[in-house]
């Protein structure tokens, strides 16, 4: 998990080409979880002034947020602006990728 977390914002912080398997988008998600509720429940316990912290996370998170879901979204041969739909684009973060290549990328499984 933790590489995965490494890999989209460290190496791909605003890349919003190529394509993310449903992993990499589930791992990203749940890791900024973690980190944003331990942050929350840690700067609740020392100090409401630490809040700040969790503000800050969040706001350098945003963009590496939108790019691995656009990057999800490549993954599914749909466009970015299908982040707006409400309750589709859970379902297409949820669904597999093309097989093989499209006009986004290699598929990222490698089949075929």
């Amino acid at each position: 998990m933790l590489e995965i977390y490494k890999k989209v914002v460290l190496q791909n912080y605003a890349n919003f080409k190529g394509r993310a398997r449903r992993k990499e988008f589930w791992m990203f998600l749940l890791a900024n979880a973690i980190i944003g509720f331990v942050i929350g429940f840690l700067a609740g316990l020392i100090s409401e002034k630490l809040m700040i912290l969790a503000s800050i996370f969040n706001l350098a998170i945003l963009l590496p947020s939108i790019a691995v879901a656009v990057r999800r979204l490549q993954d599914v041969d749909k466009e970015w602006w299908h982040i707006f739909i409400p309750f589709y684009n859970i379902y297409l973060f949820c669904q597999d990728g093309t097989v093989g290549p499209n006009q986004y990328g290699a598929d990222p499984k490698n089949r075929l």
